[in-house]
């Protein structure tokens, strides 16, 4: 049931740590590989830098709701709200060798 998860490439879920400013604060924020592609696709379309788009968000944030507790399950929870608003994207399209599938196991039938 769970090879589809269980299989994925593990470069996928390992961590990147970026550094970059947020209001003019340096602060360096971690988070998955598919998540960093997924930010990164977001930036590219709104035709920003990955890091101003990140410091927009983190300011929009803060005129909306004050300090976020978690910043870095926000932007997990953002990448998630792109896809939902974006039915028809391909998030393989974005990252085509982390989403290879493995192969199914071939299953044979005696006769």
């Amino acid at each position: 049931m769970c090879q589809i998860f269980a299989g994925q490439d593990p470069e996928r879920y390992a961590t990147q740590t970026r550094s970059m400013r947020l209001n003019g604060q340096s602060t360096s924020i971690r988070l998955e590989n598919a998540f960093w592609e997924i930010i990164d696709e977001i930036a590219r379309r709104d035709n920003v830098s990955t890091p101003t788009f990140i410091s927009t968000l983190h300011s929009e944030v803060l005129q909306l709701r004050g300090e976020p507790t978690n910043f870095t399950s926000l932007l997990r929870c953002a990448c998630l709200k792109f896809i939902e608003v974006n039915p028809g994207i391909s998030v393989s399209d974005m990252m085509p060798q982390a989403f290879e599938e493995p192969e199914p196991e071939k299953k044979f039938q005696v006769v």
